[in-house]
């Protein structure tokens, strides 16, 4: 089936799509579908694991060659099967500076705007997206002209993350999301959220003035 970045929720399916280089898998988890991503390495066969969201009984058997965890942010939904995922031999877990002390895993790695975070031979860039939480991480790759952007619960199509209706939060937010992400990438960036459907950067673009003037 071509990937369309719909999985239904709860059914424990991923969709699949291959890159120059690295596989994407995606599968929704629990009761707010969370959507969990396996990238892997096509040269190594090393797993990269965005989100241990729930249901590990789900996402253990994708992930054979599982090397690192990444949690996009703090929040409880995002982290109920840490525990069980982060016990995998090997496993490196990492977490963004702010959000690291209000995970249940502590992780072996804080990371920052900017840094780097390698599966095999392929590299993705953390970019901090403070708003949703303090320390929420999105993660972006690039070969040629393809780029793909994992942004956790700090973008959706159609909007940006809930900031609990607090002013200064949800202008650090769209600010942000504005100049570290549609400033900086191209349109036909391929954005993967944690919960629901994929969009585009070009798809969304054309709305984030009126995203600002309605303040969510």
């Amino acid at each position: 089936m071509p990937y369309t970045g719909h999985v239904e929720a709860g059914a424990g399916v991923p969709a699949v799509r291959e890159l120059p280089g690295l596989r994407v898998s995606k599968v929704s988890v629990g009761g707010m579908d969370n959507a969990c991503y396996v990238l892997e390495c096509l040269a190594s066969g090393d797993q990269l694991l965005v989100d241990a969201a729930d249901q590990p009984e789900v996402l253990l058997p994708l992930v054979p060659r599982l090397r690192t965890v990444v949690t996009t942010h703090q929040h409880w939904d995002h982290v109920r099967a840490l525990e069980a995922v982060a016990a995998t031999p090997g496993v490196t877990t990492i977490a963004g500076t702010l959000d690291a002390d209000a995970i249940p895993v502590a992780p072996d790695r804080r990371v920052e705007q900017g840094d780097e975070i390698t599966v095999g031979e392929q590299s993705l860039r953390v970019i901090h997206l403070r708003g949703h939480t303090p320390g929420s991480v999105a993660l972006h790759w690039q070969d040629g002209e393809e780029s793909h952007l994992w942004t956790g619960d700090s973008l959706f199509p159609g909007g940006v993350g809930n900031t609990q209706q607090d002013a200064a939060r949800f202008a650090q937010l769209i600010d942000d999301v504005e100049m570290r992400i549609f400033d900086v990438l191209p349109d036909e960036t391929w954005v993967y959220p944690g919960h629901g459907d994929d969009t585009t950067l070009g798809a969304e673009r054309p709305h984030l003035a009126e995203w600002r003037e309605r303040g969510w």
